[in-house]
């Protein structure tokens, strides 16, 4: 934080999130440790959102309440699953029970703002017990959920497990499936898609994502944390020995690069297609060159065409038939140097 306490020079801070790890091991007074030192080094005053990530394992109902004394307001847990099967293949650490326990707690602390998160699409969840995992978000009034389909890392326990034989592989017609499921059954519940993995009742919608998808400046502090200043994306070294070295001689050590026009037009495309807002005519005319913009604008018709995006005046925004192939179509639209 000291060697970063100049990176907002001209934007004020509005969302807070710790995570990318399991924040929720941490103590109450470590975590107050922290935000004492980020009032110290940062200007704090416009900050609405503060987000911590948790795992049900790590949470009791006496460590939820004292949480309630730190500045948290939002409470993201990381459930996966409802259902015993699931969380065995994904090498879960708790149960059933301790998921709707740590909701239940988290609620009753006093905590409205509440995020979960779910996977679809592993061999061992049926349809009809995804359709059960959604009911009990319902069931539960959670304003917002982050749903993704599940996706197989190299070099982790689970590639690995699949590899020799010993868990079955993904089925991508059974994800996508699943998929139409979250989109036709969460809005009827009044949880609307505002971004393709991210469901929210009006007024929960995550701050602290917005400012990805808005290219907007965004400090990563701990080891392989990412950030970007408005022009470069720097993301710190992911050793901690030697991020913690680097610290004591007085510096991060982190990579950067500089983004071309045509990286951040690409980037634009992936994350606002994947919005309820979608991507906007007169922010490729204002943001890019005459070229990108006409290059957008050329290669979408044939998208329009075969229904998978809608235009609303200046606006183009993915259809459900889309969103289905979102990562194929936003990939399309891209700008390959040949």
């Amino acid at each position: 934080m000291t060697l970063k306490s100049d990176f907002f020079k001209t934007t004020k801070i509005d969302t807070i999130y710790l995570g990318g790890g399991t924040p929720s091991l941490l103590s109450v007074d470590e975590i107050k440790v922290l935000f004492n030192a980020l009032h110290q080094h940062f200007d704090l005053s416009q900050v609405g959102e503060i987000t911590i990530e948790s795992n049900p394992d790590d949470l009791n109902s006496k460590k939820i309440k004292h949480l309630k004394t730190t500045p948290i307001n939002r409470f993201s847990i990381g459930v996966q699953s409802f259902q015993a099967q699931d969380l065995k293949y994904m090498n879960r650490a708790h149960d059933v029970k301790q998921a709707i326990n740590s909701i239940q707690e988290v609620q009753q602390a006093g905590w409205e703002n509440i995020t979960i998160d779910l996977i679809y699409g592993t061999p061992t969840l049926t349809d009809q017990q995804w359709q059960e995992n959604l009911q009990l978000i319902v069931d539960y009034n959670i304003p917002h959920l982050s749903a993704y389909g599940l996706s197989v890392e190299e070099k982790t326990p689970l590639h690995h497990a699949i590899k020799t034989g010993q868990q079955k592989p993904l089925d991508e017609k059974k994800s996508l499936k699943q998929f139409e499921i979250l989109m036709d059954f969460m809005p009827t519940q009044g949880l609307e898609q505002y971004e393709i993995s991210n469901f929210s009742k009006p007024g929960y919608e995550a701050k602290h994502n917005g400012s990805y998808w808005n290219e907007e400046p965004y400090l990563g502090l701990g080891p392989s944390a990412h950030s970007f200043d408005g022009k470069r994306r720097l993301w710190n070294i992911a050793n901690n020995h030697l991020y913690i070295n680097s610290i004591k001689k007085g510096k991060i050590n982190h990579h950067f690069e500089e983004l071309s026009q045509e990286q951040r037009y690409n980037e634009y495309i992936m994350t606002a297609l994947r919005t309820k807002r979608g991507c906007s005519s007169e922010e490729l005319n204002s943001r890019f060159s005459p070229f990108l913009s006409r290059f957008f604008h050329f290669n979408v018709i044939k998208w329009q065409k075969t229904k998978h995006i809608d235009q609303n005046m200046d606006f183009y925004t993915l259809t459900k038939k889309g969103k289905l192939m979102a990562d194929w179509i936003s990939s399309d639209l891209f700008y390959v140097e040949k």
